[in-house]
């Protein structure tokens, strides 16, 4: 991730453009250090790319004068340490999600980059998808009347690693290193329910591990100890219901691997990665329930494309351009730490109400 989507994909890529434009009419340039545990990966990569900068030591890093910004893109276990060791060093941090292990860390580091007076965001990438930018378009615009439910399917098989490689590293599978569908993917669902529909009031979980022992990296056999799947309803303010699946553990029937129902009283959509289809109250056919025939229509048929309307660019470069922005022009940031912290904390009490088996409210927080 850190290589594909914020090295190549957005920082080069804003190289490739001539920098990214400021709006007193210059340009402004990435100059990335990098920052490894491996000097041979680091100088392949920089090689790669025509970079000349990088190191295997981060406190040297992070005490150069010329270095602005700490990007973060470790496993969660070694986040906490280094986005405190970059707010004491003066540096304004973007990072990847989750902020933090625990909601008291993630609120502590909000608290610490707000104290040191240090600009700060957390990458929530999911909001510059183009269908999810399509369907807060419609939300914004008042399409849906009143909205009733989301319903979320996320998701995909991960190969368990013996008789074909597995596409997701095997700490993601085990609870000591920080692994787990509801840590990694209930930080998502916040962001996306928080800043496209309203703000998350309860949540109510089920998780599993439906794949108890995968091979790793080595070809050894290891136990599975965190979750690789999670079923979790929230219900938001205003009265609506959202309802997420989210599974390692599924195959895919569905046109892209994320996709989001809404429905409400004036019309319904579903929205993916890059599409999003909608069905207005005034199109709405009158379905009518026989088992005893075939069905002969043609339900997804009954949907409409919305058009893009406009080109969207790769969601991760898109929200480091306004990073950046926000470091260098003081544009607004709304993806902040508190907005990470909220994340955590809805992961953290996702887990909670699956092991205590109940529903649980979420508090606000004293940020």
């Amino acid at each position: 991730m850190g290589y594909r989507q914020h090295l190549v994909r957005s920082l080069l890529a804003i190289r490739e453009e001539g920098g990214l434009p400021l709006r007193d009419g210059s340009r402004l340039w990435p100059e990335p250090v990098l920052v490894g545990r491996s000097a041979a990966k680091l100088e392949e990569i920089a090689t790669r790319h025509g970079l000349t900068d990088w190191t295997t030591d981060l406190s040297a890093a992070l005490a150069r004068p010329d270095v602005r910004i700490y990007f973060d893109a470790q496993v969660t276990q070694q986040r906490e340490k280094a986005i405190r060791a970059a707010i004491e060093a003066g540096k304004h941090i973007y990072t990847e999600k989750p902020l933090a292990e625990d909601t008291a860390a993630a609120v502590d580091l909000c608290r610490a980059a707000r104290a040191a007076g240090v600009k700060h965001g957390v990458v929530q990438d999911k909001l510059f998808l183009p269908g999810l930018r399509k369907l807060k378009r419609l939300v914004d615009g008042g399409f849906f009347g009143r909205i009733l439910s989301v319903r979320g399917e996320f998701g995909y098989w991960v190969f368990e690693g013996d008789w074909q490689a597995a596409q997701r590293p095997s700490w993601n599978y085990r609870t000591a290193d920080g692994g787990g569908i509801v840590v990694d993917m209930f930080p998502h669902w916040h962001y996306v329910l928080e800043q496209i529909f309203a703000p998350v009031r309860t949540v109510q979980a089920t998780i599993a591990t439906h794949i108890p022992t995968r091979v790793d990296e080595q070809g050894v056999a290891y136990e599975a100890t965190a979750d690789d799947a999670a079923y979790g309803v929230f219900e938001l303010e205003g009265g609506a219901v959202a309802q997420i699946n989210s599974s390692w553990t599924v195959r895919v029937y569905r046109d892209e691997l994320v996709e989001f129902q809404v429905d409400g009283t004036h019309g319904s959509a579903v929205a993916g990665l890059r599409e999003c289809r909608v069905q207005h109250r005034g199109s709405t056919p009158k379905p009518v329930w026989n088992p005893d025939l075939p069905a002969t229509e043609r339900f997804r048929d009954q949907w409409q494309l919305v058009p893009d309307n406009e080109v969207y660019d790769n969601g991760f470069k898109v929200q480091w351009e306004a990073f950046l922005r926000h470091v260098h022009e003081g544009a607004g940031f709304p993806w902040d730490f508190a907005a990470g912290a909220r994340g955590v904390q809805l992961a953290e009490l996702g887990l909670r109400s699956a092991h205590e088996g109940r529903r649980i409210e979420i508090p606000a927080l004293d940020l």
